[in-house]
């Protein structure tokens, strides 16, 4: 039993700790690298307004609640967000903690700051049956405001990340339905949007909270194999340096150990055991030049012979988050198999914070605006989700089978590129060109030959839909479609169809 004294020492410690990290000094200082004085003035006059707020509220840690709101700002100020995002998220607890109204932080700070604290708060468990279903009604409401303006979200996953970076003072239970909650939703978003940093931590504390028996075998596996890594990463960052240098290529090449939580999905997706996962680190070769990239990937198969089968060009076609890479796989020393990634800075750049670097850098050319581009697109799906009528439950579940997807390309007679899940088919592909398209689809030519519109589709296909003026959507289409986009589309048509014919019999019955 800890005797109160002692209690009370150790808080004072934390929050001692936590204001020289998290204290309004410190964020200023970090500011001060990039943002001018008087944005700066207006991040204060938000921290202080918050302190306020929060004052008498504590953390279940021990430490004054006002820590948590800044040590968001913080990472976000490390992502270089500008100033309004910075305020939000200093702001965004106070109309769910306290009874601090959204009108209010308009008047004081803004519509912007305001809207971006009312996308992020959740809402009112008094309004709903069970906490399932408050939380649906959240993650909804909080991609609805993404939709509106992105740096809700941002605001977000920060949110989310400090919190799971204190985990460990809340209750076995709650720790592991908040680590699940982040596996299934919150990184995969993070994915999503291109930001590597978010998501590789939200990944790893996400497997340390959930599996954390997994997490601590696996962690130790690694460390008895590390020590003989570390020297072949050394080997190989050289080698291939060198090797570039000598036709007068300047790059940056960077070992690193896989992402743990990456590893083991690895392993249950391929059912393989832990010494059978040989690629556990990855090397980052960053050039200056998009065609200096293509040479090097030739230097790189030089040194080291490639395995013919596991190769990606991310760069001719990129992810649906914008990230641009080639990706090869490599025998290395002693037979060992290694990765290797290379891709110029911006590419990097936008590999590392996805729609974050567009206030990061203010990229001006088409590799700076692609993330926003995509996230558009993914976002405007997400708009066409909501508008199928679906239950908060049911549109949160078709969110999370469209934040993941392995993809396949293929294309449109014209020659443009269309990305789909994989195991697509000529339906999916339909819908994913035109809802009407979809809707009046009868068969498909694939490759110029006709084919069933249960085909699954594969990388380089060319695919023409055939149509028919009266044809409708089948019911059975639903049993192998993949896409989210078609899903709702039939079932939005059914559900309308189904109105018309009971309003149909029911004119009937009532003109007998």
């Amino acid at each position: 039993m800890e005797l109160p004294g002692i209690g009370r020492l150790s808080t004072a410690i934390r929050t001692t700790r936590a204001t020289r990290t998290y204290g309004i000094d410190a964020l200023e200082r970090l500011l001060r690298e990039y943002l001018p004085e008087e944005h700066i003035v207006e991040v204060r006059q938000a921290a202080e307004f918050a302190e306020r707020a929060h004052k008498g509220q504590y953390r279940k840690s021990g430490e004054p609640y006002v820590f948590h709101p800044l040590a968001v700002a913080r990472i976000l100020a490390e992502m270089r967000l500008d100033h309004t995002t910075l305020m939000a998220a200093i702001l965004h607890d106070v109309v769910e903690d306290t009874p601090t109204v959204v009108d209010e932080l308009a008047v004081r700070f803004g519509e912007d700051v305001a809207a971006l604290v009312d996308g992020v708060s959740k809402l009112s468990k008094a309004q709903f049956q069970t906490r399932e279903e408050v939380q649906a009604e959240s993650v909804r409401k909080l991609l609805m405001a993404m939709v509106q303006d992105i740096r809700v979200i941002l605001v977000k996953l920060a949110d989310r990340l400090h919190n799971m970076r204190t985990l460990d003072s809340v209750p076995p239970v709650k720790r592991k339905r908040i680590a699940s909650e982040t596996l299934e939703i919150y990184a995969p978003i993070a994915h999503r949007l291109g930001i590597h940093t978010l998501r590789v931590e939200l990944e790893d504390l996400g497997f340390l909270h959930r599996y954390p028996n997994r997490y601590q075998v696996l962690t130790r596996a690694i460390q008895q194999v590390s020590g003989d890594q570390r020297t072949l990463v050394r080997e190989v960052e050289s080698r291939i340096e060198a090797a570039l240098a000598e036709e007068g290529i300047k790059a940056s090449v960077v070992g690193r150990r896989k992402n743990l939580y990456s590893i083991y999905l690895k392993m249950r997706r391929k059912n393989l055991r832990f010494l059978e996962v040989m690629d556990l680190f990855g090397f980052r070769v960053l050039v200056d030049q998009v065609d200096e990239c293509y040479r090097a990937l030739g230097i790189v198969h030089h040194v080291y012979r490639p395995i013919s089968d596991q190769f990606n060009d991310f760069i001719a076609n990129p992810k649906a988050n914008g990230y641009q890479s080639l990706h090869t796989t490599l025998v290395g020393p002693r037979g060992v198999k290694i990765e290797v990634q290379i891709r110029t800075s911006p590419m990097h750049q936008i590999s590392e914070s996805g729609v974050a670097a567009h206030w990061q850098y203010k990229l001006g050319d088409a590799s700076g605006r692609r993330p926003e581009v995509r996230a558009r697109d993914w976002m405007s799906n997400l708009v066409e989700i909501d508008q199928a009528e679906t239950s908060a439950e049911e549109f949160v579940a078709n969110v999370k089978i469209d934040l993941f997807p392995d993809e396949v390309y293929v294309f449109t007679p014209k020659g443009e590129i269309r990305r789909l899940p994989k195991g697509s088919v000529p339906v999916d592909f339909a819908y994913a060109i035109h809802t009407d398209l979809g809707n009046h689809c009868v068969a498909a030519r694939i490759d110029q030959h006709l084919a069933p519109l249960s085909t699954p589709l594969e990388n380089g296909q060319t695919v023409e839909i055939i149509t028919a003026r009266h044809a409708i959507p089948n019911p059975a289409w639903l049993n192998f479609i993949r896409t989210v986009k078609a899903r709702s589309a039939i079932r939005h048509f059914l559900k309308d169809q189904r109105v018309d014919q009971a309003e149909r019999l029911g004119q009937r019955l009532l003109n007998k």
